[in-house]
């Protein structure tokens, strides 16, 4: 039988080309390979992610690896992820864990497939919910929630208790996305415990990514009967929230919160609007992926301040000198943090809470001038290892330098090598949203507190498709502010890599 050829101009029975990787022998795997199981030797079912990592410094910027049967190829390469983020040839894989969340987000922004029509239906009725007018509108909630926060964390002061980072970062989130989003109160500062929404979600998240560790989904399931019951949960608990407001929601315009634009907007030129499945869909995703990722961001953050009180007291200097006197900050006051912001951007460098971008090609072509890919062959790009590749943030990658974003540094960095919130036209349509925030979180414990670890505390990260610090706590003081500071005439920077405008992006 003739071999059928492809664009690349080899023959599809070629090694590999099952995978869409004709020349898969090429790219370096880990030795010892074990029939059937594959790369397993050493490997953690719990931190998967930081295997992949280990593996990748040692087999460097391409590499391959290989469990029951499924094999990956994973890039970091600078080059290598430059090319991938080209959208002529190149878009969104929605593939191993992102895949797994379908049976609860469906064609949700963040888990549809590229050919699903929602996603773009749902882009561009929810994109102006975050456009200046509308962030704006937030912050006196997100100002709200974090007073929430910081009346608890003064109660923990009192009583000489250290504050659970996570935990109350989590709360945090969850209750910002909630408020500002879809008018809800999950009175999370109130209860001893996670909200058992939180509870939820957390389990389905962590279903998701033991999926991708084990041969067959048959061994998990005691795990899967779990699973369903947190998704039925997630479900009701957001048909409750859809059904209140479509008995309270009064005129024809969306021009309210994130949940009034999906119930009520229609499509800008079809007029079409999302069904109430979708509309499901979409709040499930807004409330995980709004909170779950910002909040890991902002306990990364905080882990680094307390390791470096000189980086931590250079910011707060620039907070008091800001910000003044002022009781609460304007919304325009925020972006004035420059290096507040740059310690949010230097700890998503080192750990991009949403750590994994996948690309798949979108016809026969060659990556880098190197690796041939048919249509439809993918890849996961390890955003933690293209953010220290040597070759692009040099010898000391590993090191937490927020200097790394100054303006000069940043504009002579090549293209595509930060990439915290995806890439393309399926980034997080949120990360503007999402960087308000956690830079204004930042700056108000900044300015009512002093931060200490404990010492003998090492850095563990929890994996459940995002990242988070595990068991981090922190002991705090409450600090008095210099009285009266005015606030300095900013000098304008280069934006930071990871802003951009919310036109023409989505997840």
């Amino acid at each position: 039988m003739a071999q059928t050829m492809t664009g690349t101009g080899l023959p599809k029975g070629f090694r590999g080309a099952e995978l869409g990787w004709p020349q898969l022998d090429r790219i370096p795997r880990p030795p010892h390979r074990v029939p059937l199981l594959g790369d397993v030797l050493g490997a953690s079912g719990r931190t998967p992610l930081q295997d992949t990592l280990g593996h990748a410094r040692r087999l460097g910027p391409i590499f391959r690896r290989k469990a029951f049967g499924r094999e990956v190829v994973f890039t970091w390469g600078a080059d290598l992820v430059a090319d991938l983020a080209d959208e002529s040839r190149f878009a969104k894989h929605v593939g191993l864990g992102v895949a797994n969340l379908r049976p609860v987000a469906g064609d949700g922004l963040f888990t549809a497939y590229n050919h699903e029509p929602n996603w773009q239906l749902a882009h561009d009725v929810l994109a102006p919910g975050f456009n200046r007018e509308a962030m704006e509108s937030y912050h006196g909630t997100m100002l709200a929630v974090a007073g929430q926060l910081t009346d608890r964390w003064d109660r923990e002061v009192t009583a000489g208790r250290a504050v659970d980072v996570p935990g109350d970062m989590t709360k945090l989130t969850m209750e910002t996305i909630a408020r500002t989003g879809f008018g809800h109160d999950f009175g999370s500062f109130e209860r001893p415990r996670p909200h058992p929404f939180v509870t939820a979600m957390v389990g389905t998240l962590s279903y998701a990514q033991r999926l991708n560790t084990v041969p067959s989904p048959l061994l998990l399931r005691p795990a899967a009967r779990r699973n369903e019951a947190d998704i039925a949960y997630l479900n009701r608990t957001v048909d409750d929230l859809i059904r209140a407001r479509r008995t309270a929601s009064g005129g024809p315009d969306g021009d309210g919160d994130l949940l009034d634009r999906m119930l009520r907007t229609t499509h800008p030129v079809t007029g079409e609007r999302l069904s109430p499945q979708n509309v499901r869909r979409q709040v499930i995703t807004f409330l995980v992926a709004g909170h779950e990722t910002t909040s890991g961001a902002l306990s990364f953050a905080l882990y680094y301040l307390a390791r470096h009180p000189d980086v931590a007291a250079r910011a707060r200097a620039e907070v008091d000198r800001v910000w003044g006197g002022a009781a609460v900050p304007g919304y325009d006051q925020v972006a004035k943090l420059r290096h507040v912001r740059r310690i949010l951007d230097e700890s998503l460098r080192l750990w991009p809470t949403a750590p994994g971008i996948s690309r798949e090609a979108r016809q026969d072509t060659v990556l880098a001038g190197t690796h041939p890919m048919l249509r439809g062959a993918w890849t996961l790009v390890l955003t933690p290892m293209l953010h220290r590749d040597p070759a692009v943030w040099g010898a000391d990658a590993d090191r937490f330098d927020p200097d790394r974003f100054e303006a000069k540094a940043v504009r002579s960095r090549p293209a595509h090598t930060y990439k915290p919130f995806g890439t393309g036209a399926r980034a997080c349509i949120g990360r503007q949203f999402a960087l308000h925030e956690a830079t204004l979180v930042l700056g108000l414990l900044l300015r009512r507190y002093e931060l200490a670890s404990d010492p003998d505390y090492r850095l563990r990260v929890a994996e459940r498709l995002t990242l988070m610090p595990q068991g981090l706590r922190l002991r705090l003081t409450r600090r008095v502010a210099a009285p009266g500071v005015a606030s300095a005439p900013v000098v304008d920077e280069a934006p930071s890599e990871s802003g951009c405008p919310v036109r023409g992006t989505g997840d």
